[in-house]
């Protein structure tokens, strides 16, 4: 089955997520299950819903900016908006298995 437009733009999204990595765990913000939902429409649109390891987290105003901006620059986006949530709190178990084994908790 052939993938459509969306799903590949979408695949790139994460792709480039996972290349964004918070600075008191050496994992991506993608792995770490930090990026709680990606959704883009048949415009282009990207909308992401995220959150942080804590509501004190010390990149609390920059990591909303740098996903932005580093998705903004993927070719064939139109606009985007990132939201910033706390609920439901990040906790551990939002860690993919292979970060999980990285990070030495599995």
């Amino acid at each position: 089955m052939e993938q459509t437009k969306i799903e590949i733009l979408k695949n790139t999204v994460v792709g480039v997520l996972k290349n964004i990595y918070d600075p008191e765990i050496p994992v991506n913000i993608y792995d770490l299950g930090l990026i709680y939902k990606i959704d883009i429409d048949e415009k282009n649109n990207v909308n992401i819903l995220m959150t942080l390891t804590s509501p004190n987290c010390p990149v609390a105003e920059n990591m909303p900016a740098e996903v932005n901006e580093n998705v903004k620059n993927i070719k064939g986006v139109n606009n985007v908006k990132v939201e910033l949530t706390f609920e439901p709190p990040w906790d551990q178990e939002n860690i993919s298995n292979e970060a999980k084994l990285e990070l030495g908790l599995l």
